[in-house]
């Protein structure tokens, strides 16, 4: 066994990355403070072909070299868009046929790995402050939350860890 060249990779260009078909999943980000997280969504947003991301409220949009550092040139391919109140992009997706699914421990709240997408749909997934993770209006204007399952003590991820975890588990069924 050895490890593969960067040549055997065979990865897409940033023009070949528009041109693909996307997986059905837009990343909402509400108020995430962190840019180095904000950088590693970008990256998890490429690696499972997410069609967008927005950027709301406190969160920090390219270019900023936090971002960049983390981010590894995705901020270059994944098609992003700031909004200042995530309510109001929450609504605009609703407007235009998506499914809102905010990540968050809630009341009501579907394990990720019971969570069923249905073919032809398109989600929003939210993912929240580091702190606050997603806000009550948000949480409120969702069709659905998911949890991430989990069996330790903390009962918290990392924003990007979280994104990670539930792009991998989500993104895999759509494929």
């Amino acid at each position: 066994m050895r490890k593969l060249t960067n040549d055997e990779l065979d990865r897409k260009s940033v023009t070949e990355f528009r041109a693909s078909e996307k997986s059905p999943f837009i990343i909402v980000l509400d108020s995430v403070r962190s840019l180095n997280n904000v950088g590693s969504i970008f990256r998890t947003a490429d690696a499972f072909l997410v069609e967008a991301l927005w950027l709301c409220g406190i969160t920090a949009t390219p270019p900023h070299r936090e971002i960049h550092k983390t981010a590894l040139g995705a901020t270059e391919s994944v098609e992003w868009k700031y909004f200042p109140d995530t309510p109001e992009a929450v609504r605009q997706l609703k407007e235009r046929g998506y499914c809102i699914v905010s990540v968050e421990q809630a009341e009501g709240s579907v394990p990720l790995d019971r969570f069923v997408t249905e073919p032809g749909k398109r989600y929003a997934l939210v993912f929240g402050h580091e702190i606050k993770g997603v806000s009550e209006e948000v949480v409120n204007l969702s069709d659905a939350c998911i949890e991430i399952p989990q069996y330790g003590t903390k009962h918290s991820f990392n924003v990007a860890v979280s994104a990670g975890i539930v792009l991998w588990e989500l993104a895999g069924r759509t494929r």
